[in-house]
């Protein structure tokens, strides 16, 4: 039998037939351990604020909480498992699984192409073993990577997952340790990749009793939008949010992890927590391909650099917004919110994310003010930045959850998948979003009582500002705590099987199998994005990466009619057309109207 990674926090089971507890409460004077059906044992203190207690012969599932000394009994805040839900008993577990692919060490970052879902709604039965039975969908598609929006147990039984309370459990109601462990295994079985998000940034609202014990696991002068931050120059912080990165990648064998907002991560100490999480992680995994990626609003790269052979020092890649921005205002003309900074140009800020990573790379930037946004980004490698026309935010936090394919007319978005797939940067794309789903994602919870009111009307205000939302029209935004809402949120899979529906997956069919063979291949050598950028009309463009001995282009044109392109192809030959003819047309100065191609110049 093996058993669970033994971080410094939580109940372990051991090889030996011991097992142990370990609890950082520092503002308990005494600590007692509750097992079963209400034995209760006195944990013994230890420097620093920790208590621990060892015992011999535990069984796999027992019960366990810390009973603190006014008689509140809280679970363990590294519980693997629960009997119920957040506030109740944890269990002992052990990491027993016959894994059938023991020898998978991953795939390179630069074959990555991510599918990003959500467990609750991605299919009807809501869990872990609903995604199994898809995953042959998505590698028939051409994805290579799925990422998971976080699974750890937060209160009730539906949500996004960034409210998670259990950062070490994965929810009972998505099927618990063993449904993810043959989520992963099935995943690598198919050659697919697994990402898991996780949310260091903040507690949930709803289960998180550290502060009750340990105060000073938050930082009393600072709270992020969410709730209070969380203070990383404490060793024992440090330490769960280290072991819990590692326990991810270790126990479940994940190939890499996407960090939530770590712009609201503050860390004074000599090593920031995010450095010394990147570099463990490295040293400690050497011999898998391990990819790190994160959220980040700030534009920066200091937590991306590339060593002389062109791979990750630290993170792999991050999250850019910026071309979303640019790419959603061209798709849909909206310039409200943060699309004002991207409204006077769509075109050039999307051509500046093509051929240099961020559209913001120390300008002004309206939406927060006019203060100063970014820093160059043109020396990162394009596998440094992943883009997106979706995501379950640019989606879900909008007041009715509208997908582009709502908002957005059915050939612009089709020229724009072929833009994502087909240019250098990795590429994700949100659950769905292969077949056109129309059904909306909208942001929903399960609380009750006065959260569940005060959450409601936050989501209410949130939006008031916008006269279709504002008085009496607030009712028109649906009720995040509602099932109906949740349930509106689940992928219809009918129309997979539509004509649009089978219209898109050959679309994104033939763009991927074009991506894997005239891109894969040179994406490891491009150290650097640096781009020839060439506008040719005001909606037309195109931009050349150099690969070698031949460089690649991508030319667009999102207006109706053909502009004149001159000579901008040399010795050319054609990878992608997204219409028939339209090379040839290219070849004699004229590029069409609503096209997209792909081309390579040089020594074939």
């Amino acid at each position: 039998m093996t058993f669970s990674f033994e971080g410094r926090w939580g109940g372990h089971l051991r090889g030996d037939g011991t097992s142990v507890f370990r609890l950082w409460a520092p503002g308990a004077d005494r600590l007692r351990l509750r097992l079963g059906q209400g034995e209760e044992q006195e944990m013994e203190p230890h420097e620093h604020g920790w208590f621990e207690l060892e015992l011999d012969g535990m069984a796999e599932g027992t019960p366990y909480q810390f009973v603190l000394a006014d008689g509140l009994a809280v679970p363990d805040p590294a519980s693997r498992a629960q009997v119920a839900d957040v506030h109740g008993p944890s269990l002992l577990v052990s990491s027993a699984f016959d894994w059938k692919t023991r020898n998978w060490r991953g795939r390179p970052w630069e074959q990555a192409v991510i599918y990003e879902l959500h467990t609750g709604t991605f299919t009807p039965e809501g869990d872990f073993d609903g995604i199994r039975r898809k995953l042959d969908h998505l590698a028939g598609v051409g994805f290579t990577a799925i990422e998971l929006m976080p699974v750890a147990q937060f209160s009730g039984l539906r949500g996004w997952g960034y409210d998670g309370v259990l950062p070490y459990c994965p929810h009972s109601v998505y099927g618990g340790i063993i449904g993810l462990k043959r989520l992963v295994d099935a995943a690598h079985e198919r050659g697919l990749m697994m990402i898991l998000d996780v949310v260091y940034n903040h507690f949930g609202p709803d289960g998180n009793y550290l502060g009750t014990y340990a105060p000073a696991f938050f930082d009393p002068d600072r709270n992020t939008p969410w709730g209070p931050a969380i203070r990383f120059e404490e060793p024992a912080v440090r330490a769960f949010f280290l072991d819990n990165a590692i326990y991810w990648l270790d126990e479940f064998r994940f190939d890499g992890l996407r960090f939530d907002a770590i712009d609201q991560i503050q860390d004074r100490s000599p090593t920031p927590i995010l450095e010394e999480i990147a570099t463990t992680i490295r040293e400690r995994f050497d011999g898998r391909e391990i990819h790190l990626t994160t959220e980040d609003e700030r534009n920066i790269v200091c937590l991306h650099p590339y060593d002389e052979a062109n791979r990750p020092i630290l993170f792999t890649a991050e999250w850019n917004d910026d071309f979303h921005h640019a790419a959603h205002v061209l798709a849909t003309g909206e310039d409200g919110g943060y699309y004002a900074g991207f409204a006077d140009n769509p075109i050039g800020h999307l051509v500046r994310a093509l051929a240099e990573g961020f559209c913001y790379q120390g300008e002004a930037y309206g939406p927060k003010g006019g203060q100063a946004r970014g820093v160059p980004s043109v020396n990162q490698p394009p596998a440094a930045f992943i883009d997106f026309l979706q995501n379950h935010d640019q989606i879900g936090n909008r007041a009715l959850g509208e997908r582009l394919t709502q908002l957005a007319d059915a050939e612009t978005l089709e020229l724009l998948t072929a833009v994502l797939l087909l240019n250098p940067q990795i590429p994700l794309v949100f659950m769905g979003e292969e077949y056109g789903e129309a059904n909306p994602f909208l942001f929903f919870t399960d609380f009750h009582g006065d959260l569940a009111t005060a959450v409601r009307e936050g989501r209410r205000r949130e939006f008031a500002s916008f006269s279709q939302f504002s008085g009496d029209h607030a009712a028109r935004i649906p009720d995040p705590n509602e099932l109906s809402t949740f349930e509106a949120s689940r992928l219809d899979w009918h129309r997979a099987g539509s004509a649009v529906g089978q219209r898109r997956l050959n679309l994104f069919r033939n763009l991927l199998q074009v991506r894997m063979n005239h891109l894969g291949p040179y994406l490891k050598s491009m150290r650097s994005i640096r781009a020839e950028p060439l506008r040719i009309a005001d909606a037309a463009f195109a931009v050349r990466w150099g690969l070698g001995d031949r460089t690649l282009l991508l030319v667009a044109n999102f207006a109706a009619a053909d502009v004149e392109a001159g000579e901008i192809v040399r010795n050319p030959a054609s990878i992608y057309e997204s219409s028939s003819g339209a090379f040839e047309k290219l070849r004699q100065g004229r590029l069409p109207g609503k096209s997209v191609l792909l081309l390579t110049e040089g020594a074939e």
